[in-house]
């Protein structure tokens, strides 16, 4: 049996497995967070039909759907019926249109039980969009400030683990925001997915009313924070962490040298880049020393000359803030730091969907994709 849902409906389903059924090219776009791709048409096969679409008849593309499709159904039945006695599937393509109402179909016709979302992938979009459309979120903010290797990401992970509610912007981004931001990490995700990750995790902690997360620019390597996000953080509490050079050089040390070859191409690389900023000579020496592996004299060198001196954060207590942690210990920093944000008056205080409900405003209207084919 399928059943035709909105998108509200959907992410309420508890366990929910999305299954994507778009082209790869599409789902490298955007998916909503967690879904499977299981495409019904290849990027090859799209381009068919829809060339075929545009250049000799809608009837005549159908049928050459019809024969991509035809011979796959075996393995979608066999892969989705699987899927569907362990856990709701929730079925979706681009606009809710032939390719997820043709699939549903034929498997609810051979015994499959599953969901359809009806406005497909744009629908969840739309429901994106309309959540950080606005001025500001409105969790109260929590923001992490400190010089380089204070820790601050590293809290946050702790943090998460303790079950307070983390906005880990870096995290998501796959990028620590510098120079030398992508060292180690895989690609980051598209702008779409990087949005739809950070509604997926407000409306998460919409319960307990706040987010904690690092003070970030307005842009993660190449993402966009999205404004509402980014206002919130400079209207919230500030939280200032501190530490010792020394301590935050090995830190540094620690999590940059942590690869083949201690990352040395991938630093020296990256310093390169900061040759407008440093001087070519200062640059050139610095690499020397990376290929040498002295490591403590390069780092402790780019921070107190250059990343210091670019963030002016205060390296020992402020009245400038609501918080001032000494991070040496990070264990003992965190649990500083939790018992604070269980002080405050807005925790605990939900702020769910914001006295709206975002996943239903504007008109949801089945369509197809493209020129009104497979969508």
């Amino acid at each position: 049996m399928v059943k035709d849902i909105s998108i509200s409906e959907a992410l309420k389903i508890p366990n929910a497995c999305f299954v994507d059924i778009r082209s790869e090219k599409e789902f490298a776009e955007g998916a909503i967070p967690g879904a499977i791709n299981i495409p019904l048409f290849n990027n090859e096969e799209r381009a068919q039909v829809g060339t075929t679409y545009k250049q000799i008849g809608i009837d005549e593309a159908k049928i050459l759907g019809l024969q991509i499709a035809g011979p796959k159904f075996p393995g979608l039945f066999n892969q989705l019926s699987a899927l569907s006695k362990e856990k709701p599937v929730v079925l979706y393509c681009w606009r809710g249109g032939m390719r997820s109402k043709y699939t549903a179909a034929v498997l609810s016709s051979l015994g499959v039980n599953l969901y359809r979302i009806k406005g497909g992938y744009k629908e969840y979009r739309r429901y994106v969009h309309n959540y950080l459309d606005r001025q500001i979120i409105p969790h109260k903010s929590i923001v992490l400030h400190g010089l380089t290797g204070v820790g601050k990401t590293t809290i946050l992970k702790k943090l998460a683990v303790q079950g307070y509610p983390v906005l880990d912007l870096e995290g998501l981004a796959r990028h620590r925001g510098s120079a030398f931001g992508k060292i180690g990490l895989p690609p980051s995700p598209s702008q779409k997915d990087f949005e739809a990750a950070i509604v997926q995790i407000l409306t998460s902690a919409a319960p307990q009313g706040m987010i904690i997360v690092e003070c970030e620019s307005r842009r993660v390597g190449k993402l966009i924070v999205p404004p509402a996000v980014f206002n919130s953080m400079t209207e919230g509490y500030r939280v200032l962490l501190y530490a010792s050079v020394e301590q935050r050089v090995q830190r540094i040390i620690n999590e940059y040298t942590n690869g083949p070859n201690n990352n040395v191409e991938e630093l020296q690389k990256c310093t390169t880049m900061l040759t407008k900023s440093l001087g070519k000579r200062v640059v050139e020496e610095l690499n020397a020393k990376l290929s040498q592996r002295n490591f403590t004299e390069v780092f402790t060198y780019l921070l107190t000359r250059y990343y210091d001196p670019l963030y002016k954060y205060p390296d020992k207590p402020s009245d400038d803030y609501d918080l001032s942690v000494d991070c040496s210990n990070l264990d003992l920093a965190t649990s500083k730091i939790a018992r604070w944000v269980e002080s405050l008056p807005e925790y605990g205080v939900s702020v769910e969907n914001g006295g709206e409900n975002y996943a239903d405003r504007g008109n949801t209207e089945e369509s197809e994709d493209g020129e009104g084919l497979f969508s």
